[in-house]
């Protein structure tokens, strides 16, 4: 069976979001444009890396090519909306693949879907009838660095951090490394 490419070139909507209470989150990323809508599923960790590394490449481009490229994102830029429902998840996240078209000047995201082989590197950004299922979506640099922002946000939405040891804290308490399995008591005067 070939492919299935979700392309979205001029997209009214690209954001990362969660569904799930913190510390049991699903992240999601969803490409909406008019009447059709796609969302995938993935981990945090390649929600965190995509903006760190749409951040990196922003300035690259800005360096290499002179594009405009906004420093940060106005507030009012940023999308603050939720996730549109029903999520439903086209594909789970496996690769993902990052670049500039000089053409059109637009950051373009792909994300390939997770296969049991190895995924060949010629198919990413490629439209051959072989591989993973893609969704490849084309931003402007205002808003890719505004869905990079929103991205940091909703990763670091999640459980507070222990000031001791930086894990997450659970609802149901927490047993920290750096307490070394004892709880300081105050001293009595």
């Amino acid at each position: 069976m070939p492919r299935v490419i979700h392309v979205f070139r001029q997209p009214d909507r690209f954001i990362a979001g969660t569904v799930g209470e913190p510390g049991d989150r699903s992240f999601y990323l969803q490409a909406s444009e008019e009447a059709r809508r796609v969302s995938v599923l993935l981990e945090k960790q390649q929600v965190s890396v995509l903006s760190e590394r749409i951040g990196t490449l922003l300035e690259e481009v800005s360096r290499r090519f002179g594009a405009e490229v906004p420093p940060t994102t106005p507030e009012n830029e940023v999308d603050t909306s939720p996730l549109e429902v029903p999520v439903e998840e086209e594909f789970r996240v496996g690769t993902m693949g990052l670049g500039w078209d000089a053409e059109s000047r637009s950051v373009v995201v792909e994300l390939l879907a997770v296969t049991e082989e190895e995924v060949d590197e010629s198919v990413v950004l490629d439209d051959t009838d072989e591989g993973p299922d893609a969704l490849r979506v084309f931003l402007s640099p205002e808003r890719a660095r505004a869905f990079a922002t929103r991205a940091e946000r909703v990763v670091g939405a999640g459980r507070r951090l222990c000031p001791l040891c930086t894990q997450p804290l659970d609802s149901e308490g927490h047993v920290c490394p750096r307490q070394n399995g004892f709880r300081r008591v105050p001293a009595e005067s």
